[in-house]
């Protein structure tokens, strides 16, 4: 009787764990979908795609344990550089901490950034999923060292020092007239103005999600649920 309990049990626990394995997938999804009904009113310029996907690769790097502080940088490249296309979100409560400019690479377009590569030297931006690191004072001042967490995409960020900094050319008085920011060498470049507040809010272990509708990118990342 007493084994025959114990089996039951057992196949009980067995069932309850498929069951919760199962459902992760559908949970999350169902969490993605509610933040981004409550982010998109809060951010409706962004594209709505980038959201989805940055909170999913928000989700799936949380459960690497990545993210200690909730909160989320996407830079959504479908927008000219004139548009202010990065957001940092704070998800304990679904705010918008900041929405500004920021330059892509000098290789990767005009206006609009359309060319990306992880390659020393290119001179291009970096797509996908980043993990802030430790600040340091360098030439262009108060700076955020970043490790890109996408192998073949973004993975040599470090030996290429691309990094968070702040530009002159990052501007909107720039870009009245000019007709676009300046740009980088790859590095995530914003204006001088928010550049010390807004390294200071994502440093230390944030994620920044830098989204293009690249199809090879799409197709490899490991950060997205399939």
């Amino acid at each position: 009787m007493i084994l025959k309990k114990i089996t039951s049990l057992l196949l009980l626990a067995s069932g309850l764990f498929v069951m919760t394995v199962n459902a992760s997938p559908i949970s999350q999804r169902v969490n993605v979908q509610a933040e981004m009904k409550q982010l998109s009113e809060r951010a409706p310029s962004l594209n709505p795609k980038a959201l989805e996907l940055g909170l999913e690769a928000y989700n799936k790097a949380r459960e690497e344990g990545l993210d200690n502080q909730h909160i989320l940088t996407i830079i959504d490249y479908t927008k000219p550089s004139t548009a202010k296309r990065l957001w940092v979100f704070g998800l304990n409560n679904n705010s918008v901490l900041f929405n500004t400019y920021v330059a892509h690479g000098k290789n990767s377009g005009g206006s609009y950034a359309t060319s990306f590569s992880d390659r020393p030297g290119s001179l291009e931006s970096s797509l996908g999923v980043f993990l802030t690191e430790s600040t340091y004072q360098g030439k262009h001042g108060y700076s955020l060292k970043l490790k890109g967490l996408e192998k073949g995409f973004n993975d040599r960020a470090e030996a290429r020092d691309i990094v968070v900094h702040r530009a002159d050319y990052a501007t909107a008085q720039f870009a009245q007239q000019h007709g676009r920011l300046g740009r980088s060498w790859g590095c995530f470049a914003v204006s001088p103005a928010i550049a010390d507040s807004l390294i200071h809010s994502i440093k230390n272990g944030t994620l920044i999600f830098a989204y293009y509708p690249d199809p090879s990118w799409l197709s490899k990342s490991q950060f997205f649920l399939n």
